[in-house]
């Protein structure tokens, strides 16, 4: 029988036993904030205090990247065999892999994440990053173009220098491992800012990277507010580089940052409104049912490619919909650290009231209420939210336009294949999208016709890391995982030889 260690493991008796990291991580070690500054950094399943931790400010921006700076232009890594660094982020994955019970713990504390989820699937993904640019290190190769007697040419990605990462809450290390092990693999030094919410785990991931040999200052971690060290960075002229996963409001200031300091390369992976389409064709209508809810209730809503919203054909609509409602119990909210929780708290209080306050307007405006909508659980202090349908809302209904970021579906109900198109094209998003159908034909045709960077065709939220991710339109231009993802670190250098 194969073990199960969620099952296994008394998680609120190791929450009480793990060690919270303090400070933040430069140049290899950890350290107080220059000006000594501290933020109360609060539990999403109960907004207990779970430690006050250093909380970066301009100079410790300043800081960290001096010291990337410094390991770039003349440490080792850079100059390093590829085939070498690969190994140490081989290494890098065998730690975290280790130390996975900790480091999951420490997610689910921070951001709500059911710990079975945090375990299985986020840990999952930073491991498999780690190793698959590990793999891909020493893989890469140039380019030697034609030329007269007497001339040689060459042409060589180089990489591109410091690079500054600001991730999300909602998947602090999925997201953070795809933008810093790509950067390491090709030879970049990194200084990654966490979200406010979500400081923790990549704190402890920093340590990791040391003890698998990542020399000092080539990755370095900060906590801190996104409108003080966030645009610190986006402003500063030691960085060549900036990647980010956030709201499209803010990469907008990322572009303005780059544009009015050094013209660094800014690589936005923004907001979505992701349309689920089920046509009457599906192959399996309880299986699409299902899956539309895992799209929107899992991580309780809170993912840039949530199936937000449900474009279904009118002859299977109700069906469809009823499936969804009469299921939608099985992901009611609860403690995160209980481990057969399927849906925990939203990020916190403020995410809650954003969320509540979206309802309220979608349902003033004429959506009506299918099932959940209300906080629950309040009395633990954490941000619980019911899983939420709507029905009936209109096209320019705040549920239908906007990412709303919480577990709450908009129904939109369309009588053919071109309505279908339409409705789902109707956003000024285009991060994913999926289709559920038995046709071939229509798979290829809609697949074609829908704009979006991921189209899914019977299934949701599938990948590997092997294929790159991101969007189009407003959900931005960046791509993340994949071999691809190395051309945002590197630089063509041509280099022309005359040696007769």
């Amino acid at each position: 029988m194969v073990s199960d260690p969620v099952a296994a493991t008394d998680w609120r008796q190791l929450a009480a036993e793990t060690r919270i990291p303090e400070g933040i991580f430069i140049a290899g070690e950890r350290r107080a904030a220059i000006d000594g500054s501290t933020q109360a950094v609060t539990s999403a399943r109960d907004g207990s205090t779970l430690v006050k931790l250093a909380w970066a400010q301009p100079a410790d921006a300043d800081a960290a990247v001096a010291a990337a700076r410094e390991a770039f232009d003349h440490g080792a890594w850079p100059r390093m065999h590829p085939r070498a660094r690969g190994e140490i982020l081989q290494h890098f994955a065998d730690l975290v892999d280790e130390h996975r019970k900790e480091i999951a713990l420490l997610i689910s504390l921070e951001m709500g994440k059911p710990i079975r989820h945090a375990y299985q699937i986020e840990l999952r993904a930073l491991i498999r990053c780690l190793r698959f640019y590990g793999e891909l290190a020493d893989k890469g190769s140039g380019e030697i173009t034609p030329t007269e007697e007497g001339e040689l040419s060459l042409v060589t990605r180089e990489p591109a220098g410091v690079v500054a990462a600001v991730v999300p809450w909602n998947f602090p290390l999925t997201l953070g491992g795809w933008k810093f092990a790509p950067a390491l693999a090709a030879g970049c030094t990194v200084v990654l800012k966490t979200a406010e919410q979500s400081p923790l785990s990549m704190q402890r991931v920093a340590e990791l990277g040391v003890m698998a040999g990542l020399p000092p200052g080539v990755f370095n971690v900060l906590s801190g507010d996104g409108a003080v060290v966030g645009r610190h960075l986006g402003e500063h002229a030691d960085v060549d580089v900036l990647t980010f996963t956030g709201s499209t409001e803010v990469g907008r200031h990322f572009l303005r940052y780059s544009a009015d300091s050094n013209l660094k390369r800014v690589y936005l992976e923004l907001g979505g409104k992701s349309p689920n389409i089920i046509l009457a064709d599906a192959p399996d209508l309880d299986a699409a049912a299902d899956a539309a809810a895992w799209a929107i209730f899992f991580n309780s809503g809170e993912m840039c490619t949530a199936g937000s919203r449900l474009v279904v054909h009118a002859d299977v609509a109700d069906r469809v919909v009823e499936r969804i409602v009469d299921t939608s119990g099985q992901w009611f909210p609860a403690d995160p650290l209980l481990p057969d929780t399927k849906m925990g708290p939203l990020v916190d209080e403020r995410s809650l009231q954003r969320v509540l306050g979206h309802l309220d307007r979608g349902l003033a405006e004429g959506a009506s209420l299918m099932v959940g909508g209300h906080q629950v659980l309040a009395e633990t202090g954490g941000a619980y939210l019911e899983p939420t349908v709507v029905t009936g809302a209109a096209p320019d209904n705040p549920l239908v336009r906007e990412e709303i970021f919480g577990p709450v579906l908009a129904v939109q109900v369309v009588r053919d294949e071109a309505e279908a198109v339409s409705v789902a094209g109707d956003t000024p998003y285009g991060l994913a999208a999926a289709l559920w159908t038995s046709d071939l034909g229509t798979a290829h045709r809609v697949s074609r016709a829908l704009r979006a960077g991921v189209v899914w065709v019977n299934c949701y939220e599938e990948g590997d890391m092997a294929v790159p991710f991101g969007g189009v339109k407003l959900s931005g231009f960046g791509r993340d995982k994949s071999r691809h993802a190395l051309e945002e670190y590197t630089y063509f250098k041509t280099t022309w030889i005359r040696y007769d």
